[in-house]
């Protein structure tokens, strides 16, 4: 059985959820949101589950109550940034899938059908993307007459045309751990905001010769970042409803 791990990014403070608790611990119908995101991650068939803290780290610590690994961001440096202090736990082997502390309403179903794809087109990555009406803000997956993927463009750095797509990127990927670890080398924090951006790893693993591609999520609900207290309750109300149709 080849290695499957899951790192799951929980470092940020999320200050527009206008409270002192670490994001990740604003709770869902009664569960913190990393643990619906770790339950995914393990179900999914992830051995290893690494959470990169920061933000009151030995908070978020003590609030997890299921069996993951623990890794310090100390300084917030970018996405890139917070997988390279786990790069030693990741190793090379298998694949990784890098997951957000934040998206409560992700499934272990996605994450398995993205490594199948991931697996099925040997990828070097494969990102989680989804199809929605109103891209705004968020990075594009940019593709070629024929669909083949070519590059994620940040909204900011969209042509006019670009900014029509509306697949975007969810900040869900599954690596090849090898792939991964050596494109982490090459990222430098060379932009305006002085950050290591994980997005930058895609077009190096692409331009090595790997294969890339993107799979859109079926429900674009599984990809509801929490940032706000009213996304907060918009992810209960998704789960509650969840939870009432499992238990019918």
């Amino acid at each position: 059985m080849d290695k499957f791990k899951a790192v799951i990014l929980a470092a940020g403070k999320g200050t527009r959820m206008e409270s002192d608790l670490p994001k990740v611990l604003h709770k869902v119908c009664g569960q913190t949101m990393v643990h619906y995101v770790i339950n995914a991650a393990k179900d999914a068939g992830a051995m290893d589950v690494i959470v990169i803290v920061g933000y009151q780290g030995q908070l978020v610590k003590r609030e997890i109550v299921d069996v993951v690994d623990f890794t310090e961001q100390r300084e917030q440096l970018g996405t890139g940034h917070a997988v390279m202090c786990a790069r030693d736990m990741i190793g090379t082997e298998g694949d990784t899938v890098i997951l957000c502390g934040d998206t409560p309403l992700i499934t272990a179903e996605t994450i398995k059908k993205l490594r199948e794809l991931h697996k099925k087109e040997s990828n070097g990555v494969t990102v989680l993307s989804a199809i929605v009406e109103d891209p705004t803000g968020y990075g594009r997956i940019i593709r070629d007459a024929e669909g083949n993927f070519l590059r994620i463009t940040e909204h900011k750095d969209c042509t006019e045309e670009e900014l029509k797509v509306n697949e975007i990127n969810s900040g869900m990927y599954v690596f090849n751990s090898e792939a991964l670890s050596f494109s982490l080398d090459k990222i430098t924090n060379d932009n305006s905001q002085g950050e290591y951006y994980l997005t930058d790893t895609i077009q190096i693993i692409k331009t090595a010769g790997l294969k890339v591609n993107a799979m859109p999520v079926e429900d674009v609900n599984e990809i509801l970042g929490v940032n706000t207290k009213k996304q907060l309750a918009e992810a209960e109300e998704i789960m509650q409803e969840r939870i009432n149709k499992e238990a019918e």
